[in-house]
């Protein structure tokens, strides 16, 4: 069946009226639709709950700290990981009980290594990127950490079925080599494919011996698809930046992703609103389906798609809850486009 879910990331000041309201909007799809609820994060409350923070609180063995330009690697641990841990104790707690009863698909999302060690920073020097020692240090907290964190939510809520949606989103600027160092005065090495990938794999083996599906968000960086299929991905999530665009290249990966069984996973851009005949369906559909079938891959697939707002779509509603969840209902309608394309 045809998907639907959301990126993780959600607009909202309380975390549990925004979690109850995804499983209640979730909670009826159409026929030939598949629901996944997912473990909300929301936007206004970094550096401690959004994404990021929560991804550094499953961190194990790693002190860290907020620094001038963001989160570090730390000598010892201290107050800001006391904060972390409280975050994320809310928010599981959040979930929990907004899932209490609750059997099925659920999607967690982190920030993936690679994004992660371009956003920390050394705790005396440059990101973490520049120092492979510490991506494989972090990578190993990361894979351990979030194995731990999905046995905590299996022993709350024993129905589920769990999916990590890894949020990769700088995989484009770390492969072009075009971050740029603390001083901004250079940028740092690319890192090749075959690295990326590598490291990638370790966290990727460890989700799916824990009996989940990982599946790596690139934002918009077609370029991260065959390195992280490589690595193992059971899933990979494009975002579409406009509604009809065709590119060929990002195509051909997505149809060798797809044909050798990985999961599609399409980020949908804000749809085009009229005021008389509301959100532009059938163009945010056939952004998917005309090149579906132009890059010859058979419809029958399209029922394995999962379809959810993209990043780009959510973040401007970052103080309009009221919004996202029509954000979310229009993405439930395109799976059930989707879903019926399928069986022509």
């Amino acid at each position: 069946m045809t998907g639907v879910t959301g990126p993780g990331p959600w607009p909202g000041a309380d975390l549990l009226p925004q979690q109850l309201s995804i499983f209640d909007d979730l909670g009826q799809v159409p026929f030939g639709v598949q629901a996944l609820p997912f473990w909300a994060s929301l936007e206004g409350s970094a550096p401690y709950a959004d994404t990021l923070g929560r991804t550094l609180s499953i961190l194990e063995q790693l002190p860290l700290e907020v620094g001038p330009h963001g989160w570090k690697l730390a000598d010892r641990p201290g107050m800001d990981e006391q904060r972390l841990a409280r975050a994320l104790d809310h928010d599981v707690e959040a979930l929990t009980f907004a899932a209490a009863g609750y059997s099925g698909p659920l999607t967690l999302s982190v920030v993936g290594p690679w994004t992660l060690a371009a956003t920390l920073y050394l705790a005396r020097g440059d990101r973490v990127l520049t120092d492979r020692g510490a991506v494989r240090e972090l990578t190993d907290s990361l894979a351990a950490g979030l194995v731990d964190m999905m046995g905590r939510f299996r022993s709350a809520l024993p129905g589920i079925e769990l999916t990590v949606q890894i949020d990769e989103r700088h995989i484009g600027q770390i492969t072009a080599g075009v971050l740029p160092t603390f001083s901004g005065y250079s940028r740092i090495h690319a890192v090749p494919g075959p690295e990326l990938a590598a490291q990638s794999q370790v966290l990727y083996q460890a989700i799916t011996a824990a009996g989940a599906k990982p599946v790596v968000r690139v934002g918009e960086a077609w370029v991260g698809i065959a390195p992280s299929v490589v690595a193992g991905a059971a899933g990979i999530s494009l975002d579409f930046t406009a509604q009809t665009s065709w590119n060929e290249r990002a195509w051909d990966h997505i149809a060798r992703a797809v044909e050798k069984g990985v999961e599609f996973w399409a980020g949908l851009p804000a749809p085009e609103v009229s005021q008389c005949s509301g959100p532009n369906l059938r163009q945010l559909a056939d952004a998917i389906v005309i090149p579906w079938k132009r890059i010859g891959l058979e419809p029958s697939r399209l029922a394995h798609v999962t379809v959810a707002p993209s990043l780009a779509a959510v973040r401007p509603l970052a103080s309009s809850p009221d919004s996202a969840r029509a954000v979310l209902s229009t993405a439930v309608r395109v799976a059930e486009y989707l879903a019926e394309k399928a069986e022509d």
